[in-house]
């Protein structure tokens, strides 16, 4: 059962993305800000992070950078997840090292297709 790391600091995102991935049969693990959702990569090693963008403290942008540039987790595929939906942002975060962007509000089929998708 693959593994996904929800990293966002909206308790409502978390339910929902947590509901409909568990329903599909996924084992998820929740960080409610960056600085968690990085340190907890860096133990637990999931298959993919779905990363909100604008959280307090560090972004989700500049989580995304150091988990894809970091030798333990640079394989892990980061899906960004967020409520900016200009294209600037989807650009900036590709160059931050994520494979997709996701908008919210999110649409659950989308969101089980992105992640099988970009399951490695």
């Amino acid at each position: 059962m693959p593994h996904i790391l929800i990293v966002d600091d909206s308790p409502t995102e978390r339910h929902f993305l947590k509901s409909v991935l568990i329903e599909n049969g996924y084992d998820i693990s929740l960080a409610e800000n960056a600085e968690q959702g990085i340190e907890m990569a860096k133990a637990e090693h999931p298959d993919l992070i779905l990363m909100d963008v604008v959280m307090p403290g560090m972004n989700g942008f500049q989580a995304t950078r150091f988990l894809t540039k970091s030798p333990d987790t640079a394989s892990i595929p980061v899906l960004m997840v967020s409520t900016k939906s200009d294209q600037t942002d989807q650009v900036w975060a590709s160059r931050q090292g994520a494979k997709a962007y996701i908008t919210k509000p999110v649409d659950g089929k989308f969101l089980l297709e992105s992640v099988k998708n970009h399951l490695a």
